[in-house]
């Protein structure tokens, strides 16, 4: 995520210049172009294989990530199934990983591929930094509302429609949105991000475009992009997964008392049917049977009623915790992808010159991070039917000569 965490101390001269040996952690940048630190002092095919190797993976990711949310998008827009609250949020959570892929992944690669290199100008260096920070925050705080979402609906059901209302919904996600610009736009630009021999060394040397922060803004903004929402995401779905837990026990105790009844209802209506034919008899006789009718049919039909209610509500639980599992798949996901991210970025700029990270880790640590942004795309197509579902037509739709090709594995349901 953040190229907001690219250069933070010393110990990452490779984002500006792999030969660099300044004394300050904020004079990083020499007027010489970097070359790739990862391969700088092997053989020149060795050097390409690499260059290539890494410009498919990166390619791969980028391509995967724009292609998978833009067929959320357009398969929510497509399918009127899809059109319920929580989808708005993956909707809107489609649309910032899409953009993190266009705005912010190829930017790095670019730079990645070109050894170091900054192509687009000092302006542009801000912006880029300003829109990584932005929409990789606005992605992460799109899974918090998820999480706060899924836990009404599981722990408070009969009053999530009360409580997830229209402007509701809006409120939280314009937030997602608002939000990340006061730790990217506005810092950045002000030039609050860093220190002002940084800046000055930047404005001498426009090819290159590094990200060094000082410790208070790497503490603030780790904090709003990462810690916060991640400690509001753990503690929703520990208690989603705790009443999901007492749910699932009740109603099992539930269907039990129900399947009793049935038994119970079943042996006193075969003890008593003789005597019943025996009264319906007479009944027809005297001229009421249509009340002795009603009176005997009614144990069965209130039966079937309690059994049509039961099961619609099992229906509708587990609707509910279907989804719930495949947003937690979710944030599990994006707790692996940058956990380790965040950790380094955090620790390194708080103990400062004595923490050095090899260049090769660092790109590594990035494009994991990116690589969140392509994979939820995957676990809908993986673990939610109605979106395996809607993938699959809208793809036949879209490329109806090849529908054959897009079979998706359905043994996760």
């Amino acid at each position: 995520m953040l190229n907001v965490m690219a250069a933070v101390t010393t110990s990452l001269p490779s984002r500006v210049d792999p030969g660099a040996t300044s004394e300050n952690s904020t004079s990083n940048v020499t007027s010489a172009p970097a070359e790739n630190p990862t391969v700088g002092y092997l053989p020149d095919n060795v050097n390409e294989f690499f260059v290539v190797v890494k410009g498919i993976i990166m390619g791969t990711i980028i391509t995967t990530a724009v292609l998978g949310n833009a067929l959320v998008i357009a398969s929510v827009r497509r399918h009127r199934k899809l059109r319920v609250v929580t989808n708005c949020y993956v909707v809107s959570l489609a649309a910032a990983d899409l953009l993190v892929a266009m705005c912010a992944m190829t930017f790095n690669a670019s730079v990645e591929l070109s050894g170091g290199r900054w192509l687009f100008g000092r302006f542009m260096c801000d912006v880029w930094n300003s829109l990584d920070v932005y929409f990789s925050t606005a992605s992460i705080l799109h899974l918090c509302c998820i999480s706060v979402d899924r836990y009404y609906a599981i722990v408070s059901p009969l009053e999530y429609s009360v409580i997830m209302k229209q402007s509701t919904v809006g409120c939280m996600l314009g937030s997602a949105w608002l939000l990340p610009a006061l730790i990217s736009f506005i810092p950045i630009f002000m030039g609050w991000y860093t220190t002002q021999e940084h800046l000055d060394a930047m404005a001498e040397n426009p090819h290159l475009c590094s990200f060094v922060v000082n410790r208070a803004y790497s503490v603030i903004s780790s904090c709003v992009s990462f810690w916060i929402p991640g400690i509001v995401m753990i503690v929703m779905y520990c208690r989603v997964y705790k009443e999901a837990v007492r749910q699932r026990k009740a109603l099992s105790r539930t269907s039990s008392n129900i399947v009793l009844n049935s038994v119970h209802h079943h042996r006193s209506s075969t003890r008593h049917h003789h005597h019943q034919q025996l009264l319906l008899q007479a009944a027809a006789d005297t001229g009421e049977l249509a009340l002795h009718t009603a009176q005997f049919k009614a144990p069965t039909e209130l039966h079937a009623i309690n059994g049509t209610t039961i099961r619609q509500q099992t229906k509708s639980w587990r609707a509910e915790h279907k989804a719930a599992r495949t947003l937690g798949i979710i944030m599990g996901a994006f707790l692996l992808c940058w956990l380790p991210f965040f950790l380094w970025y955090l620790t390194t700029s708080l103990c400062g010159d004595t923490c050095t990270s090899p260049d090769a880790v660092i790109s590594l640590l990035f494009w994991i991070g990116y690589f969140n942004s392509a994979l939820n795309p995957l676990i809908y197509a993986y673990f939610n039917r109605d979106f395996r579902d809607a993938f699959k037509d809208t793809l036949k739709s879209a490329l109806p000569c090849c529908s054959s090709c897009w079979k998706i594995p359905s043994q996760f349901v």
